[in-house]
């Protein structure tokens, strides 16, 4: 446990900051997908691709994230770029993952606002979703083979699935319900709940692993928790102030912050939990936009780069349009736009930075690593739902009706990343360009 990184002749070299810049750089192009499709891509590159860091400490940040408010796969990369290069690779890493969906979904946003549903447009978005459901199930099928190692996996998998698909039963409690079900059976059924975290070779070919101590940097210390908890906070509550300074505390903009800020504290179990409560606080409590609206954002952050959870900031792009208060409608849905995604995804930063430390002290601990590796075979359960509910919506969009064309694409998308390893990034714009001429020139 005592080895440092480059004292094993074979392990990978670290990252220099450049390039882990360059990826989290990259990787917000890429992060199609949703939160399940955003974990593959990393599953991808950084564990299998690059070995930055191994199996283990993947799924043990992995789970800590799921069991946060907010964005899961956000704040997945905010804590490895943390355990690489410390808080500014954790910035970086954060950052960079939603940066490039703030300028596509705006641009986006106005196109919608200013000119709705333009027929080019909508004929791409008709290519991605078949590839992003493609996605979801190659990202099922990727984490479920590293967590299901034996048939109590595969049960808590199922059962997770059986909860949440026909019971309806909230993602946090089917979270907590693995959880306590793996602390327990790591007491009294060793060999089926140990064994499931366990058996993870070639640890030393990692830069980050299981075999190390964690890094120096990330030792809890009261001094530092205090003086991040401070800047984080005034951070993320200042934009929000000043909105309510300017513009008036019962404005719009002000409302937004507000909102968006509650709602990134109270909001468990990602995107897919997020959207019926502030579906139903725009929609019927503030009045920002209509139903239709906000089915359509949420077309719009299906098939963008970066979280499910960015249709929040065409909920405040289109709550500030169409409520401009004095301002241009432009400016103000800027504001409004910008405030949301701040609001939403600042403290993400916090929970790291302020948790991470505490949950590496953990690692190692035999009792909670099997509680959280059955909390892993759950999600595997969980995204199995999300491919069946997002699959049921691109392959039958109407009572009665089968969209082959989605299927066969889906199912073409699905076998070149599966079986023939096609990245991501050609296979989303091959889908898209598909989608555009199918609707625009062949159907």
């Amino acid at each position: 446990m005592n080895e440092t990184v480059g004292d094993t002749q074979d392990r990978h070299r670290a990252p220099s900051f450049g390039e882990a810049f360059r990826f989290w750089l990259k990787l917000g192009f890429i992060s199609f997908g949703g939160p399940t499709g955003q974990i593959a891509i990393m599953q991808t590159e950084l564990v299998e691709k690059k070995k930055w860091i191994s199996q283990s400490r993947f799924l043990h940040a992995l789970n800590f994230c799921m069991l946060l408010p907010g964005p899961e796969a956000q704040q997945l990369a905010i804590y490895i770029g943390w355990l690489l290069h410390k808080i500014r690779g954790g910035i970086v890493a954060g950052a960079f993952f939603v940066i490039p969906s703030i300028f596509v979904l705006w641009a986006l946003s106005y196109v919608y606002a200013a000119f709705g549903n333009l027929p080019w447009i909508a004929a791409i978005f008709y290519g991605l979703k078949p590839a992003v459901t493609a996605i979801v199930l190659v990202a099922m099928i990727r984490i479920g083979r590293k967590a299901l190692k034996n048939t109590v996996m595969w049960a808590l998998a199922a059962l997770a699935f059986i909860a949440i698909y026909f019971f309806k039963v909230p993602f946090p409690a089917i979270v907590m319900g693995a959880g306590v079900i793996g602390f327990l059976g790591g007491w009294f059924w060793k060999d089926k709940f140990e064994t499931a975290v366990s058996g993870i070779s070639d640890e030393k070919l990692f830069v980050i692993s299981d075999e190390q101590e964690s890094p120096p940097h990330t030792k809890p210390s009261l001094r530092r928790a205090v003086l991040v908890s401070v800047v984080c906070l005034t951070l993320w509550l200042a934009p929000t102030i000043i909105a309510g300074v300017m513009r008036g505390w019962d404005s719009t903009l002000f409302k937004e912050g507000f909102f968006f800020s509650k709602a990134a504290v109270v909001t468990f179990g990602g995107a897919y939990a997020v959207l019926p409560y502030v579906a139903q606080q725009a929609l019927f409590h503030y009045g920002w936009l209509k139903p239709s609206q906000m089915m359509d954002g949420l077309g719009l952050a299906e098939t963008t780069p970066g979280p499910l959870i960015m249709v929040l900031q065409f909920v405040g792009f289109m709550g500030a349009w169409q409520h401009p208060e004095g301002l241009s409608p432009i400016v103000a849905a800027t504001l409004g736009a910008l405030l949301t995604t701040w609001a939403t995804f600042t403290p993400c930063f916090l929970w790291i930075f302020v948790g991470g430390p505490h949950i590496e002290q953990l690692r190692g601990y035999t009792k909670l690593t099997s509680a959280l590796s059955t909390i892993t075979a759950a999600i595997v359960g969980v995204i199995l739902n999300l491919a069946v509910w997002f699959a049921l919506g691109v392959f039958y969009p109407a009572a009665g009706v089968v969209d082959w064309f989605a299927i066969v694409l889906c199912a073409a998308a699905f076998v070149a990343m599966l079986r023939y390893k096609i990245d991501i990034i050609p296979v989303v714009l091959a889908s898209g360009l598909i989608g555009l001429i199918w609707e625009m020139f062949v159907r």
